[in-house]
């Protein structure tokens, strides 16, 4: 047995215990650091995808217990904010929705590949600045849903190979699911934090390894994972849900 795996075996067992005890909001950043650690080992290769997915469930069962759904109100359209500020979703889902291809994906596995269980939602930014291309200025990435924070990476750099770039994972528990906010310029929240549908998150941006090169356009890679019982993420399409979004002008108020 390797040192790795002898570390991760303790670590999922530290967390198991936790379960048994009474859930509150100050531990949700010793999720966060569980969460962010098991994401950057999957990505480096350093856990198997067995070990990931019982960390992964062991988390989704403390924050399933800190934050309960029975105080959930019922969800319709009004739930959901269009995550671009002064975007609308005609103009910038990509391909109409049709770029959203889950088949084969294994967000335990980083040898999976081909799959893109995702929406990327377009800026207009013709000169790749970061800005957009009418008012010259950052466009806010909004919460699609109210949730909490669970984990973020801010640290991307232009010669990084990380696909994902600065990216923020936040767990709805009403929905019960992950949403995954990628290629963002700024990160404007924090682990722990809990967001409010509409509230902005961060600055829509290029990190990431692909999505930095010219031939991809300035995008935010929006993706939600929806929970089974057991715990475990499965893609769902949010075409629907923002087609049907409330969106915000530039000008609107935080």
């Amino acid at each position: 047995m390797t040192v790795r795996r002898a570390g991760y075996i303790a670590f999922i067992i530290s967390i198991s215990a936790l379960v048994s005890q009474p859930p509150a909001a100050p531990r949700i950043p010793a999720f966060s650091t569980a969460f962010y650690r098991m994401q950057t080992d999957i990505r480096d290769n350093v856990i198997s995808p067995d070990s990931a997915r019982s960390a992964f469930a062991a988390v989704v069962m403390q924050l399933r217990a800190a934050y309960p759904r029975d105080t959930c109100a019922p969800i319709d359209s009004a739930y959901f904010v269009y995550p671009l500020r002064g975007y609308y979703p005609r103009e910038s889902i990509g391909g109409r929705g049709r770029g959203y291809r889950p088949k084969g994906f294994d967000l335990f596995d980083m040898n999976a590949s081909g799959s893109h269980p995702a929406h990327d939602l377009f800026i207009k930014d013709g000169n790749q600045d970061n800005l957009d291309d009418r008012t010259w200025k950052p466009v806010d990435v909004l919460a699609f849903t109210s949730g909490v924070v669970v984990a973020t990476e801010t640290g991307w750099r232009y010669d990084s190979e990380y696909r994902g770039g600065n990216w923020i994972w936040i767990y709805d528990p009403c929905l019960d699911g992950f949403f995954y906010y990628a290629h963002n310029n700024i990160v404007q929240v924090q682990p722990g934090q809990w967001v409010h549908a509409g509230e902005k998150i961060a600055e829509v941006g290029r990190s990431g390894y692909n999505a930095y090169k010219e031939r991809s356009p300035t995008h935010v890679h929006l993706m939600y994972l929806q929970l089974d019982q057991a715990g475990m993420p499965e893609p769902y399409n949010t075409y629907e849900w923002m087609k049907q979004s409330q969106t915000v002008e530039v000008f609107d108020a935080e």
